[in-house]
């Protein structure tokens, strides 16, 4: 059942803790009347208690629950929604300790004797074959001797790291995991160090207090403070600690990597940290690892990074790799790497084009705003979040034709709403819950306020409808009108303050997982779970919205952040775009859902392909140009949903069109002739925006994400190899947009500008050159072929071939790529390439290379190109490897290059060492046949 919680009857000392909490951020005043009810914050306000009848976070009985923490955590902000979200938040009475949770490699359950491990790596598939997982299955529990608590809760956290604490009355333990951690660093008293195996260990390695084992096939290492030493006793492993409180367990890649990883198994990892940067177009984030040095001086650590983080690093990683849900993990030692990526693209609206028939589409206006109800009945948090969204895209179409009315009654009904819902005591609002340090909207929907879910999807549509509101009126944003609302859903969805004591950091995104988590309690066996993609990054563009249009350049690069690496994260594990995550036993190219322990081609509702297709796709906004960086796996995913449907969509075929429109928009144009005129748009959409959308795209080209502007709220797009450049200014003064391919633009102020920009130089050569003239290409650090001359000399690693042979599939391969080249093909022509490499002294190693090339630039590879390896000397210094070593195979064939992309990559076909490619020189070139 549902406990009631009156409003009335709030104490001091809560009004006065919101308060200062609000006045800390610049949002509210500095003290609040005693027993208030309502927290003022600019012309809005919230409760600070629920309304009559409704509830908060519960058990799956309907109990009040209250966070699960330690004393030395009381007060501070829980961060749900989290991946470890289970040792705070109690779900299931009859389980005070934890569900499994999902850290990769590792996988950990709390139980009264300790923390269970495990390392799953081979995947099951499940339901039909809709759903694959590697699910946690103890290997080992590593606890003490005796330890029998009746409760884990969580003693502190960071921002991927975590630490559980047990306590039996005798004995108390703590372990810190994480994220990307090989390494469980426990700290226990009251008993002897106990680690317990599922099975009978087989013993390779005993030096005293360090012990390797092998349980259920996976490597382990045990470390007791230098001094001690481990027994083992059947399935009992136990080492007493000499006084000392500590010992570390860890997975090993092999058992070979026993040295390199005794050399950090007394560097405690102590908290974890992710730090962003937003500018020029290109996304920085660094992840650190702080460390304390339990025996010695080593501060170091090894951390294992996810597929969406070492593809964009240049950081140098080890030969060590571990088996994820989420593909391949790449091992770093080191205490810290960076990831650069281009910035995703957002605008507000496609931009204005002739090919729109603005008879047309004021007719489909009219449609929505002359409606008897315009917001669709919408009563609860998500449906209301819906409604806002569809009327908030519709505002800049009616003011690019001209339509100030209706524009006028389109911002009337976003602003009506939006105060209704954040003006406290009326049929809907929010409430404040302090306990759980959220910010609960009611009525409430899907679980929002009894389990904490969703949060991040139903009030990113909030905030982009009041970014939208702010560009046509920027003095109903401000924080002393109805902008500091605003700020409050932000802080609860995505604060980007750790100091904040009235919401966790970025509560619902996990900054090392690359995305967000949609469950607040994170109470399955599958771990947690996120299904809607999308409207987590419909937040994140929202950020960037509203930071543009109000000044807040913090919150506008925080969404630049959350969207490139959340779009990326999508990219990888949801559509799988480099075929290189999903299982090969698993035969779907998309999922609706992603769970800690792997995927499921679902949705929570439906088995339907069109809604487990498009789910991961609406809204579709300014800020989804980004799905069309893969257009590969567009296409993909659009065949597949056909392939399962049956045929074409159907009940979602706007959505899915929309999505068709950023690979192939004269195709998906060709579908809404053929079918607009007989169907019912989906509920966060309209006619009138889908006919924009696509006639737009049909007449701009796709979404060309691979070149980038200086302002966050920028795009640019290509059709027959021209591209159009787009930029909207939320300032008051005109400004120059420069291009990463060295094109600008000038935006007049508060506007949206397109064109084909005017001369210029890439401004930032690094990230993205583009080829000038010429046939002949340079590979240069950090992925690039360019023609120019210009560059310094240096290496790169090529990574071993960790002793399997690899010839003619990449491996771990360096990957260069030259886009938007144009070229006409000479007749009898042929790849030609001379690459310098080097061995050193390592016996037995060989480099192959591939070459591939997308004719038009659309991801999709006419030609690819692999080539015999070159079996390198055991001497150092340069050799060649050049085309003469034969052609090993080649498919497709080759034709003209129209903005197209080539692809150089190189690896280690055999060898159990690293060798060296060199960059940046005139000897180590790639000659295509083209003129």
């Amino acid at each position: 059942m549902r406990v009631p919680h009156p409003r009335s009857g709030a104490s001091l000392l809560l009004a006065t803790t919101l308060a200062a909490a609000l006045a800390a951020y610049g949002l509210g005043p500095g003290a609040a009347p005693a027993a208030a009810a309502t927290v003022p914050v600019g012309a809005g306000s919230y409760s600070d208690t629920r309304p009559a009848g409704a509830s908060g976070p519960t058990t799956n009985t309907g109990t009040p629950v209250t966070p699960k923490v330690t004393a030395a955590a009381q007060g501070k902000p829980v961060p749900t929604n989290d991946w470890w979200s289970s040792l705070a938040f109690q779900r299931y009475g009859d389980n005070p300790w934890s569900t499994p949770m999902y850290g990769h490699p590792l996988t950990y359950q709390a139980t009264a004797g300790g923390l269970d491990i495990g390392y799953p790596t081979s995947p099951a598939i499940v339901g039909d074959g809709r759903q694959y997982e590697f699910a946690h299955k103890r290997d080992l529990t590593v606890g003490l001797a005796g330890l029998n608590a009746p409760d884990t809760r969580a003693d502190a956290w960071s921002d991927w790291t975590v630490t559980p604490y047990w306590s039996d009355g005798t004995r108390t333990l703590r372990t810190t995991i994480g994220h990307g951690s090989p390494f469980v660093y426990a700290q226990g008293t009251g008993g002897n160090a106990q680690v317990t195996t599922a099975g009978t260990p087989a013993v390779f390695a005993d030096q005293g207090n360090v012990l390797g084992i092998t349980v259920a096939g996976h490597h382990y290492a045990l470390f007791a403070p230098t001094g001690s030493d481990w027994t083992v006793s059947g399935s009992t492993i136990s080492a007493g600690l000499g006084g000392r409180n500590y010992f570390s367990v860890a997975v090993l890649p092999s058992t070979d990597a026993l040295a390199t990883y005794r050399k950090y198994a007394f560097s405690f990892v102590t908290g974890s940290r992710v730090d962003w940067s937003a500018t020029g177009g290109i996304v920085r984030a660094t992840y650190t690892l702080t460390t304390e040095a339990k025996e010695g001086t080593e501060r170091g650590t090894l951390q294992a990074l996810y597929r969406h983080q070492w593809l964009h690093t240049t950081d140098a990683l080890t030969p060590y790799t571990y088996v994820s849900p989420r593909g391949t993990m790449k091992v770093r030692e080191a205490t810290a790497f960076t990831t650069v990526q281009k910035a995703a693209p957002v605008l507000p609206s496609l931009p204005r084009t002739d090919a729109v028939d603005t008879a047309r589409l004021r007719g489909h206006l009219n449609e929505v705003v002359n409606s008897a109800d315009p917001l669709n009945g919408a009563v609860d948090t998500y449906w209301t979040g819906k409604a806002l969204g569809r009327l908030a895209q519709l505002v800049p179409v009616a003011d690019q034709i001209g339509e100030t009315a209706t524009r006028d009654r389109l911002l009337a009904l976003l602003k009506g709403r939006l105060q209704d819902w954040f003006t406290a005591g009326g049929a809907n609002e929010f409430a404040y819950d302090q306990n759980w340090r959220t910010l609960i909207g009611y009525p409430a929907s899907y679980g929002s306020d009894t389990e904490l879910n969703d949060h991040h999807f139903h009030y990113g549509y909030y905030v982009l409808a009041a970014a939208i509101v702010a560009q046509y009126d920027p003095g109903w944003a401000a924080d002393s009108a109805w902008g500091g609302m605003v700020k409050t859903l932000i802080r609860d969805t995505a604060n980007p303050s750790r100091t904040d004591g009235a919401f966790p950091f970025l509560r619902g995104f996990d900054v090392y997982a690359g995305h967000s988590w949609a469950s607040g309690h994170q109470g399955f066996a599958a771990g947690n779970n996120q299904e809607s993609s999308s409207e987590s990054t419909n937040l994140s563009a929202a950020l960037v919205l509203w930071g543009s249009a109000t000044g807040d350049t913090t919150l506008r690069d925080l969404g630049s952040y959350l969207l490139a690496t959340e779009g990326e994260a999508v990219a990888q594990y949801w559509f799988d775009a480099d075929q290189q995550v999903f299982p090969g036993s698993f035969a779907h190219d998309t999922v609706g859902m992603v769970w800690g322990s792997g995927a499921a081609y679902s949705t929570w509702w439906t088995a339907n392909p069109e809604e487990i297709h498009g789910i991961n796709v609406l809204p579709v906004t300014g800020g989804s140009l980004q799905l069309a960086a893969r257009k590969d796996a567009v296409r993909r995913n659009i065949a597949e949903m056909e392939r399962e449907n049956g045929g074409p969509a159907v009940e979602w075929r706007d959505i899915l069109w929309e999505f068709q429109s950023l690979a192939d928009p004269a195709t998906a144009r060709a579908k809404w002739d053929a079918g607009n005129a007989a169907y019912t748009p989906e509920a966060g959409e309209s006619k009138a925006h889908t006919y924009h959308w696509i006639t737009t795209l049909d007449a701009l080209g796709a979404p060309d994400p691979s070149v980038t502007g200086d302002l966050p709220t920028s795009a640019v797009f290509t059709k027959n190899g021209v591209r159009t450049y787009a930029a909207h200014n939320h300032g008051a003064t005109a400004r120059t947009v420069t291009f990463s391919d060295g094109k600008t633009l000038t935006v007049p102020a508060r506007s949206t500008a397109t064109g084909t920009g005017t001369g210029g130089t890439d401004p930032d050569p690094d990230p993205d050159p583009q080829p000038s003239t010429g046939n002949t290409f340079r590979p240069r650090s950090g992925g690039t072929l360019t023609t120019a001359t210009d560059g310094t000399p240096g290496s790169d690693t090529i990574p071993s071939a960790g002793g399997t042979n690899h010839d003619g599939t990449p491996y771990r391969p360096l990957v260069y790529e030259a886009r938007g080249v144009n070229g006409t093909l000479r007749a009898g022509g042929s790849t030609a390439f001379r690459l310098p490499v080097d061995a050193g002294t390592a016996v037995g190693l060989g480099q192959q290379v591939r070459i591939s090339y997308d004719l038009t630039g659309d991801g999709t590879f006419e030609r690819t190109e692999t080539y015999h390896y070159f079996a390198t000397d055991p001497v150092t210094g340069w050799e060649e490897y050049n085309q003469n070593r034969g052609l090993q195979t080649a498919t497709g064939t080759l034709g003209n290059l129209t903005g197209g992309t080539v692809r150089l990559e190189v690896w280690s076909a055999i060898g159990n060492a690293d060798s060296r490619l060199r960059t940046g020189a005139a000897d180590s070139v790639l000659v295509i046949p083209y003129d």
